[in-house]
C-alpha cells in the first residue's frame, strides 16, 4: 500500500491563485477562472499520492519540486515529512526561480 501525503497551500500559493482567478476573470469569464484555477487545485491535489514526480530543483531552494499544470504553470512544492507544501504558483513564464530564492 502507497503512502497518502497530506497537501498543504502556502499563504502565497493561495494569494497567486486568487490572483490568477481574478485576472482570468477580468480577461474572459469569472466561470472560466474558476475551471481553470480549480483544475490546477485538482492537480496539486495529485501530488498527495505521487509527490516525488516532479523535477528536484536543489539548485534554487534546498529540497524544491516543480512540476507544471498545462505547460503555462509551474507548480513549486517541497516535500516535508508526511506532507507536500504547495510554496508557489506561477502563470506563464513568471521567474519563479528568482521569486523563491527571495
Amino acid at each position: 500500500m502507497s503512502k497518502t501525503y497530506r497537501v498543504l497551500f502556502s499563504p502565497e500559493s493561495e494569494a497567486q491563485l486568487a490572483a490568477l482567478y481574478r485576472y482570468i476573470a477580468a480577461a474572459g469569464s469569472p466561470l472560466t477562472a474558476l475551471d481553470y484555477t480549480e483544475a490546477i487545485v485538482i492537480t496539486c491535489e495529485t501530488l498527495a499520492n505521487f509527490p516525488e514526480r516532479g523535477v528536484r530543483r536543489d539548485d534554487v531552494r534546498p529540497g524544491l519540486r516543480t512540476t507544471h499544470h498545462r505547460g503555462r504553470v509551474v507548480i513549486a512544492y517541497a516535500i516535508i515529512d508526511d506532507d507536500v507544501h504547495i510554496l508557489g504558483i506561477y502563470y506563464g513564464g513568471q521567474d519563479y526561480e528568482s521569486l523563491i530564492r527571495g
